[in-house]
């Protein structure tokens, strides 16, 4: 068959190839687009929730994707979400001492909870490893100071509901001696009130942790049978009150149940070597008390304290006091596994951990990330806790989440427990 050639106006011509271009254009764009790289799937966001008792819901979350991009994801993230009227939480350490490592299924299990969390900072090596790096507060027991007025949450009980209070915490010590049997004795033949009764005093450097040079640190029955020291100190057992035994250069003193002992290096052992003798009447005098004074009278009404840090979220904002508390800008900027406490607009209390150094199923948060996920879920305020390998979610004798340590779960200082009531 013969070709039919046929003829079309300039014009025409040029209308058509323009229309011819735009379809090949158009064509290529829906084409490239239907087909995403090796290493792109489309972000998605995958939730399931549960009520596994009253007033406890456990959120599962999965967002973004896997890519070349970490700002992609993925994330995995487990949240408690807490009705304090109907369960209730509680604050425990390792192995119920001030000082030792266990894992958070393990202090669940062994308290009967219904689920857990890892809680503060603590000494990862060493003899006092699972010592708190941080505030510590256990049934009305202070077991450590602060660290850098670092942010920490306060539990307390009023009326058979429990509420949390979120601040920051700075601590005070001293020790006083009284007047000796000596002194007694001598304002007995002396018969006089012009003799005036010395009272030495010293500062408290810490308690329940290594002894650094020339401080002097307290160790209370809580902390363990013996105060683990080296023999390179002055130590004092105080019982109801008075000096019973001076201990120098020996190390680890048997702490009595009902007193607690005096650790002393350098310049403090020099002062307990020339004020303090056995039969001194001694004062411990110990506070803890909030760098936001208004919320003083709360404070002392808490029984059980956690440190953490940084702050996340104040008064319904992101507020992050990395500087404030001597916090790297790395460790707020770099995703890690996270965990997470928070009170919500509502009045509950969230539990959370995100997975992390895991390419592929979970890559970890930054902690803006994180308040900013805290936030959505209407959180007012938020402290971040421990995180790393320590990140766990324990749920009915069961991990929901993965830790990142290649071992598993890790060992740690304490949990938050959570109860049905």
């Amino acid at each position: 068959m013969r070709a039919i050639n046929i003829a079309l106006p300039r014009s025409a011509r040029n209308r058509v190839l323009r229309f011819s271009l735009l379809i090949g254009l158009l064509a290529g764009i829906s084409f490239d687009a239907a087909i995403p790289s090796a290493t792109q799937t489309p972000t998605t966001t995958n939730q399931k929730s549960e009520f596994i008792a009253p007033g406890i819901e456990h959120l599962q979350i999965t967002r973004g994707y896997k890519s070349d991009k970490e700002a992609t994801g993925p994330w995995f993230i487990n949240m408690l979400r807490i009705d304090l009227s109907r369960s209730r939480l509680r604050l425990v350490h390792a192995l119920d001492e001030a000082v030792g490592l266990e894992t958070t299924s393990s202090m669940a299990a062994r308290h009967g909870a219904l689920a857990a969390v890892n809680s503060g900072y603590f000494r990862t090596t060493g003899t006092y490893r699972g010592d708190s790096v941080g505030v510590e507060v256990l049934n009305g027991k202070l077991l450590s100071e602060p660290n850098s007025v670092r942010a920490a949450v306060g539990l307390i009980e009023r009326a058979g509901q429990q509420e949390l209070i979120f601040g920051h915490t700075k601590f005070d010590g001293e020790i006083v001696s009284g007047a000796s049997a000596k002194w007694h004795r001598r304002l007995a033949r002396e018969n006089t009130r012009k003799v005036r009764v010395p009272q030495p005093k010293h500062a408290v450097n810490g308690l329940n942790r290594p002894r650094s040079d020339n401080e002097l640190i307290i160790f209370t029955p809580e902390f363990h049978r013996t105060t683990l020291t080296e023999p390179n100190g002055l130590e004092l057992v105080v019982r109801r009150g008075r000096v019973v035994e001076v201990r120098d250069l020996r190390g680890s003193t048997v702490i009595p149940a009902d007193g607690f002992v005096i650790s002393t290096s350098g310049t403090a052992r020099e002062w307990a070597l020339k004020e303090l003798r056995i039969g001194a009447r001694l004062q411990l005098k110990l506070t803890l008390s909030p760098i936001e004074t208004e919320k003083a009278n709360w404070w002392k009404k808490a029984t059980s304290v956690i440190g953490g840090g940084p702050q996340l979220i104040k008064d319904g904002r992101v507020e992050i006091t990395n500087a404030a508390e001597k916090i790297l800008p790395s460790f707020v900027n770099d995703g890690h596994p996270r965990t997470a406490i928070a009170r919500l607009k509502s009045g509950q209390i969230l539990l959370v951990t995100v997975d992390g150094r895991q390419p592929g199923e979970s890559i970890g948060m930054s902690l803006t990330m994180l308040a900013d996920l805290l936030l959505e879920f209407g959180a007012v305020e938020a402290i971040n806790l421990d995180g790393g390998g320590s990140t766990t979610m324990v749920i009915r004798h069961k991990l929901v989440n993965k830790p990142s340590d290649a071992t598993g779960e890790r060992p740690v200082s304490d949990a938050i427990l959570v109860y049905p009531r």
